[in-house]
């Protein structure tokens, strides 16, 4: 009865956490920007219609992304992702060693807004070039693939595809954020100031508060919203990562980015659509031919990229193998 209170408490919280997009406040916020993007086309049909259309929210699809969603929450509450987040335990690691190392030197530097906020500002560009490349490896990682490949599967999207997540996937992506976070705080601590205050705290969060209230469930939607050419080089807009979920081959591995589109600028993964475009979801070949649902059910999601993942490790390397010419022995 604990474990099942926990689970129904997590689920219902889920939609009151500020630190998750699906929190009502930001859908609410969602709805209002919806509203003004139907005025600003027209109101070509009803907004109800536009906001959520039956063949979206009623496809299969859909309700695999509700599955997918409530399985994760039960191993939250079990605590099967937890234990993986450990960035506190690495920035205090990190941090004591380098202390030591000073042989008993250093003193803490005054705090300060200009350092306050100079921690803020690398802690939030860490974050965001860490889930870069977490996203990039799990699409050009042929053993990780399979696990992000749920996520890309979904033919349609709504808020609720955010968490289309394969559980191995998200323990992988938690690790990579603990890591590189932990490292990047405790120097930020050892650097600028001498404890992560309230203020750098709140700062990082209010950047991310500010993503999710103009438009980040837009992402995962039908409802186009573009910055602009100029904006989508600095920010990922909506659109960019439609344009990310789409089976196109000339969408293929473009825009990886969360928040900020000049990672994908610099390492040359950036896709700026110059108008809107009609967008097929779902994964496809390298030709970009519709491939068929792979995760047709939760029990395929779940357990079928296991089988991926393992061909990918050892079975297509040991076909390559045998495919090579017999070395000569001397």
């Amino acid at each position: 009865m604990e474990l099942l209170f926990g689970y129904v408490t997590e689920a219902f919280g889920t939609f009151f956490n500020f630190d998750t997009r699906i929190a009502l406040f930001y859908l609410a916020a969602t709805v209002v920007l919806a509203f003004g993007i139907w005025i600003w086309r027209g109101r070509q049909t009803n907004f109800i219609r536009f906001l959520l259309p039956k063949e979206v929210y009623f496809h299969r699809s859909n309700l695999l992304d509700i599955k997918i969603f409530l399985f994760n929450l039960v191993l939250g509450v079990t605590g099967a992702f937890g234990a993986i987040v450990f960035t506190p335990l690495i920035t205090i690691a990190l941090l004591g060693a380098m202390v030591n190392a000073t042989g008993g030197m250093y003193e803490p530097m005054e705090m300060t807004w200009t350092r306050s906020l100079m921690a803020t500002v690398i802690m939030v560009l860490a974050m965001d070039f860490c889930k870069y490349w977490a996203h990039y490896i799990h699409h050009e990682w042929k053993a990780l693939w399979p696990f992000h490949s749920v996520h890309h599967s979904a033919e349609v999207m709504t808020p609720l595809t955010a968490y289309r997540n394969h559980p191995v996937f998200l323990i992988i992506r938690s690790a990579i954020y603990s890591l590189v976070l932990g490292s990047v705080q405790a120097l930020a601590l050892f650097l600028l100031i001498g404890e992560i205050d309230l203020l750098t705290i709140g700062g990082a969060n209010a950047g991310y508060f500010i993503f999710n209230l103009v438009g980040s469930n837009l992402r995962h939607s039908h409802i186009w919203l573009s910055y602009g050419r100029v904006v989508e080089h600095i920010l990922i807009s909506p659109a960019q990562h439609q344009v990310h979920h789409s089976i196109d081959v000339k969408h293929h591995d473009k825009n990886y980015g969360e928040v900020f589109a000049f990672w994908d600028w610099m390492f040359g993964t950036l896709y700026v659509p110059t108008e809107q475009e009609r967008l097929t979801f779902g994964v496809a070949d390298e030709n970009g031919v519709a491939q068929e649902q792979p995760h047709p059910t939760l029990r395929a999601a779940l357990f079928h990229p296991f089988v991926e993942s393992w061909e990918a490790l050892f079975v297509d390397q040991n076909a390559k193998s045998d495919d090579a010419p017999p070395r000569e022995t001397v």
